[in-house]
């Protein structure tokens, strides 16, 4: 009883999944790597921020300011 019971709720998370997927047009390879870099770019960001956040040494800070600059002129450039 309890397999059974298991089997409807994979199926009930699959079909869930398939909803979730946008019914756009897929994406070229090229687009694909562009998206992948930019999420990346946001990741690394955030996780500087949260570094500057608890740096005290000044040189620290300053250098987590400056990867966060150059982080931002990366993404810039990706959007236009």
């Amino acid at each position: 009883m309890a397999r059974g019971f298991d089997s409807k709720f994979v199926e009930a998370q699959q079909e869930e999944a398939s909803r979730r997927t946008p019914l756009g047009p897929s994406l070229t390879a090229e687009q694909r790597a562009v998206e992948a870099k930019r999420q990346a770019l946001k990741l690394a960001r955030v996780r500087a921020a949260g570094d500057l956040e608890r740096a005290t040494a000044p040189a620290h800070r300053q250098m987590l300011e400056q990867a966060i600059r150059a982080l931002d002129d990366q993404l810039t450039s990706l959007d236009g």
